[in-house]
């Protein structure tokens, strides 16, 4: 009877997607998080809510553009200066020699894989752009292309991104899903081999706030273990600020200075939307629907995300491939 009862509690800490500050990392501390219903026109509708082995040593408004100016390489940008990075980052060398390897290797050139928690898990994060519900706008046009490149990466629900998970969790066995994953596989691994991608968006840092000391040694083993395979990590930071000094942000942009690699300013991209684009509790994102031309919509972050990560993702792509 013991058991059944454990089984039942670890079932309903799974459906969060937060972890209490109270609480270890460790995604077996979920708590059920609260989802503000956006202010959005009356024709929108919310959507529902999708139903290489590593060893960790941790326990267990205003439209976004694609800026046109030349911007330094990022061995050049200083990570104190994370905040004025640019959202839409040039391609290091270091990221166009993993793409090559990557090539050599047998990965596919036009597939990526997610790397996060609930608000990358979830069909809110560019599932869209696999059903044709979005208006990208006249200026976003150009965009067509990479939207055609990688069909079957944007609407994948990943084995590497789910409720509650950390940097910690990405590199456990314990979570992976055993359905489609092996047994001496992590989520991470399982989800490269599913895949066989180029590129990986690492969505991580909103469930590492509480225990930030151990976010780092689990990061670089992310980062490792993707660049052993030949698939460019594309880091982005944070929208939130739990933690009160952004230092899982500081260390994702050190990180990508000291790892040469594509950083997505996420940050950036929605710090000037009403209440930073995070709803009344500080870290999930305000929501309405994909219509990149509407300013009243755009100033809500999951459209800016949605967008920003698809002009990030047509950079890298284009820069690797030049």
């Amino acid at each position: 009877m013991k058991q059944f009862v454990l089984i039942g509690f670890l079932l309903i800490l799974l459906t969060g997607c937060v972890v209490s500050p109270t609480d270890s990392v460790s995604p077996t501390t979920i708590v059920e998080p609260t989802r503000k219903q956006p202010t959005v026109a009356a024709t929108d509708k919310i959507p529902a809510t999708p139903t290489l082995v590593l060893t960790v040593e941790s326990e267990n408004t205003i439209l976004p553009t694609v800026t046109q100016k030349k911007l330094p390489p990022i061995e050049k940008l200083n990570p104190d200066d994370w905040q004025s990075w640019p959202v839409v980052p040039n391609v290091t060398d270091t990221a166009k020699e993993i793409y090559q390897r990557g090539l050599d290797l047998g990965k596919q050139g036009n597939a990526f894989i997610k790397i996060g928690d609930c608000e990358t898990y979830s069909t809110w994060f560019l599932a869209d752009f696999e059903s044709d519900n979005y208006i990208l706008g006249e200026e976003n046009q150009y965009l067509t292309a990479v939207i055609s490149e990688f069909q079957g990466s944007y609407s994948r629900l990943s084995v590497a991104a789910k409720a509650g998970f950390n940097a910690a969790s990405v590199l456990s066995p314990f979570w992976a899903d055993r359905e489609v994953c092996e047994s001496n596989e992590t989520p991470l691994t399982c989800e490269i081999r599913l895949m066989q991608p180029s590129f990986a968006l690492v969505t991580l840092g909103s469930n590492d706030v509480w225990q930030p000391e151990k976010f780092e040694a689990n990061y670089r083993l992310i980062l490792d273990g993707l660049i052993k395979e030949g698939v460019v990590p594309i880091l982005a930071t944070k929208a939130d600020n739990v933690e009160g000094d952004h230092v899982i942000n500081q260390t994702i942009a050190r990180l990508a200075v000291e790892y040469d690699l594509p950083v997505w300013n996420f940050w950036l991209a929605v710090k000037d939307l009403p209440d930073g684009g995070l709803q009344d509790d500080g870290v999930h994102l305000t929501w309405a629907s994909n219509r990149f031309d509407d300013p009243l919509v755009m100033q809500n972050a999951w459209p800016v995300r949605n967008l920003t990560a698809l002009q990030v993702l047509d950079a890298v792509w284009s820069g690797v491939n030049n």
